[in-house]
């Protein structure tokens, strides 16, 4: 009798043992999947994060782009957007084209690329302090932006990733450029003329803080008259016709326009006032944004020097950026594009950069 009652006891205790395994197993089981669960909701807000732009991955394909860069009426701006944009839609992205010269509607495009959603906006500034709070606004909205060229303002500086042209070395090129020329000429003094690019914009500011550092190692030369050009080849050639006809011929002894086109229009003016232009005691003229026009100019001896900064080269860094960006490389929040001083003694080694638009 004891000996069964205990045998009973037993295989009871086992029964309890068995159904109290089972359920802590059961829990353990339970707290598992929990865990997975919860590790797959992080995994997808990670997910979600990359596609509000804190970083690319996946490649070009199927990515918008909207595009608020320079104007196609602009022969820098129309040579870049054609190089960049090509690029990109060969990679598979979409790219929508908001460019424009004129900085009150770059503002607007601006804005309206941010009620878009786009993947990325690519933009230059025309107007610095204009756009800061576009800059702001697409921060908010997740969207990552691409400054090329000029930088953007100190305050947002941080919020934004950049492709820059080196602005001050080519100011210094400018200047060097002058100095060189006239000092060439014989010349122990001379006065400058300056047509900007838009003057708003830290791509011009910059360029004059390089000019005028390196033109003050030489303070014989001076400028005289400084005007916003506003990368504007026609309005260039205007101001240059009222300069000339203000200082007349022998009031001025140097020109510098911040691109080759709007140096020629400064040449084409000098001409039709009657002004000599180079040689050996003709106007000194220099530039920047090298273009197949300007090549030529050197050659002839009309244009005493340029620089590079030419739209095909930042076009392909800028898009070759995106590109890294949307593959999930990481570039570098800044690159800054090498620029080279260009004159008739070294034109033959840039000539073909500098001759694709």
């Amino acid at each position: 009798m004891f000996t069964s009652s205990f045998s009973h006891l037993f295989r009871a205790t086992a029964r309890r043992r068995d159904v109290s395994s089972r359920r802590a197993a059961l829990l353990r089981l339970t707290a598992a999947l929990l865990g997975l669960t919860l590790a797959a909701t992080a995994c997808g807000d990670d997910s979600s994060g990359d596609d509000s732009g804190t970083t690319g991955s996946g490649g070009l394909e199927g990515k918008t782009i909207d595009f608020v860069g320079y104007g196609n009426d602009n022969p820098w701006g129309a040579h870049f957007n054609k190089v960049f944009i090509k690029q990109l839609e060969d990679g598979g992205a979409k790219v929508v084209d908001l460019t424009t010269m004129d900085p009150g509607t770059a503002v607007t495009n601006f804005n309206q690329a941010i009620a878009n959603k786009p993947d990325l906006i690519v933009a230059a500034l025309l107007d610095t302090s204009s756009t800061i709070v576009p800059i702001q606004k697409a921060k908010q909205a997740d969207i990552p932006v691409l400054i090329f060229d000029g930088r953007p303002d100190p305050s947002v500086d941080g919020d934004v990733m950049q492709v820059l042209s080196d602005n001050e070395v080519l100011g210094a090129a400018a200047a060097q450029n002058l100095v060189e020329g006239m000092t060439a000429q014989g010349k122990t003094s001379g006065s400058i003329i300056v047509v900007t690019g838009t003057a708003s914009g830290f791509a011009s500011q910059d360029r004059m803080k390089g000019f005028d550092a390196e033109l003050a190692k030489s303070p014989e030369f001076e400028v005289i008259d400084t005007q916003d050009g506003n990368w504007d080849p026609a309005l260039t050639g205007k101001i240059a016709t009222q300069l000339f006809a203000k200082y007349g011929c022998s009031g001025v002894q140097g020109a510098y326009g911040m691109a080759d086109y709007m140096a020629l229009a400064i040449i084409a003016s000098a001409k039709q006032a009657g002004c000599e232009v180079g040689g050996d005691s003709g106007l000194v003229v220099t530039s920047s944004n090298c273009f197949k026009a300007g090549i030529e100019a050197i050659k002839a001896g009309t244009l005493y020097g340029t620089a590079t900064e030419d739209p095909g080269t930042i076009a392909e860094q800028t898009a070759d950026y995106v590109a890294r960006y949307f593959n999930g490389e990481e570039p570098p929040a800044k690159e800054v594009v090498e620029e080279e001083r260009v004159t008739a003694a070294n034109v033959d080694q840039f000539a073909a950069q500098c001759s694709n638009a």
